[in-house]
């Protein structure tokens, strides 16, 4: 067993497996997105066992806003970093992301193997049409906290909601701009007063992802790169991937059909664990389990490293004005994003008037029934698909 870090007042009150273990059973049972599954950590961690102080929370909540990468996936890497450092992270991470990647790998097997089945036809119908309004509510949450009244970051919401809905894909590098611009105009550092504002980088930023691209490689190769830049450049909750994700999937790389990404946007949402785990479906519907793997590894990697890589300096200066100016920008940016998914992906799933009102019976619900849980919206969708697809197909 590792030693607890000495910062946090010694030994801490649980070892690393029970830290594993908690994982494990939120990567199993946690639904709900990735705006449940931070409170979650927060209601278990901080409040009911008091294993992490709200201090420690509140920094790993801060630092995976910052960092690129999945939200709730970030957290809970941080969570095992508290305490028990890089091992902690490590087998945290792996615990809070294995057992729904198991899920979504079976699901991917039958999916290839019964999807032509009208059964299997008549969930995703149900399904798609259902996650459309669970998307459409967690964006709206995720606005109503974040953005506010705040106009600046309100224009930068609507110009990123306007471009993910016209271009339908996610540009990587208005992310960057965004979070530079709200730090120059609310934090500006000294030497912008003395008018040297270094501005190459920023000029390089929109090329940086087509370097990226690759040339004519090997498929698991063209997966390993194209989602280790979903990783690397996707800010915000694991629902920002999925505009950057159809870009890439559908339009670029034509490894999916519309509905065929639809399905594997709804394959997440009724899996466990982190949202953006629906990369391993994708992986699998390209290239079967070493696909997965690949593109499963290829996403997590980046953001587990950076989350451990920075840990120890943003205790320090994870509070100053600039850091702080500069989270506010991608964050504002990342739910623009977000919202204009919710448009893009509707085009797919809302077919026709069954599927328009069980997107907006799931919005009426999640917004009247507080507690209600997604999942169980999921399995009503997805016992009205049965019943409706058979009649109109």
């Amino acid at each position: 067993m590792l030693s607890a870090d000495e910062n946090h007042g010694g030994a801490p009150p649980y070892t690393l497996w029970q830290m594993v273990l908690y994982m494990l059973r939120l990567g199993s049972l946690g639904f709900g997105g990735p705006v449940a599954l931070v409170g979650y950590m927060h209601r278990d961690l901080v409040e009911a066992r008091g294993w992490v102080s709200e201090a420690d929370y509140k920094e790993g909540l801060a630092l995976a806003q910052l960092a690129p990468g999945p939200l709730a996936a970030q957290l809970g890497i941080y969570m095992g970093y508290v305490h028990y450092r890089i091992m902690g992270a490590t087998l945290a991470g792996l615990a809070f992301v294995l057992p729904s990647f198991l899920m979504v790998v079976a699901l991917g097997w039958a999916y290839t193997r019964f999807g032509g089945l009208s059964w299997m036809q008549a969930v995703f119908y149900g399904v798609g049409a259902a996650v459309i309004g669970i998307i459409a509510i967690s964006a709206r949450k995720l606005t109503m906290k974040s953005v506010g009244k705040d106009k600046l970051l309100w224009a930068i919401y609507l110009l990123l909601a306007v471009v993910t809905v016209v271009t339908e894909s996610e540009i990587a590098w208005l992310f960057i701009a965004s979070g530079v611009l709200v730090w120059l105009l609310r934090a500006p550092p000294k030497w912008l007063a003395k008018g040297s504002l270094p501005a190459v980088g920023l000029a390089q930023a929109p090329a940086l992802p087509a370097l990226l691209a690759g040339a004519d490689v090997g498929v698991l190769t063209q997966i390993a790169v194209f989602f280790a830049k979903a990783g690397a450049f996707v800010f915000g909750s694991g629902l920002a991937i999925v505009p950057f994700l159809y870009g890439g999937v559908v339009t670029e790389h034509h490894w999916l059909s519309d509905k065929q990404f639809v399905d594997a946007v709804a394959v997440a949402m009724i899996t466990p664990g982190p949202v953006v785990i629906t990369v391993g479906f994708i992986g699998y519907l390209v290239a079967g389990l070493p696909g997965a793997t690949v593109a499963a590894l290829a996403t997590f990697i980046p953001c587990y490293l950076f989350t451990i890589l920075p840990a120890p300096y943003f205790k320090k200066y994870g509070k100053l004005p600039g850091v702080l100016a500069f989270v506010d920008g991608i964050t504002a940016a990342a739910i623009g994003a977000i919202t204009g998914s919710v448009i893009v992906i509707a085009r797919r799933s809302i077919v026709d008037v069954p599927t328009a009102l069980i997107a907006l019976v799931t919005i009426v619900l999640l917004l009247k029934y507080k507690k209600l849980q997604e999942p169980v919206v999921i399995a009503a969708a997805a016992a009205a698909g049965l019943l409706i697809y058979p009649m109109l197909h």
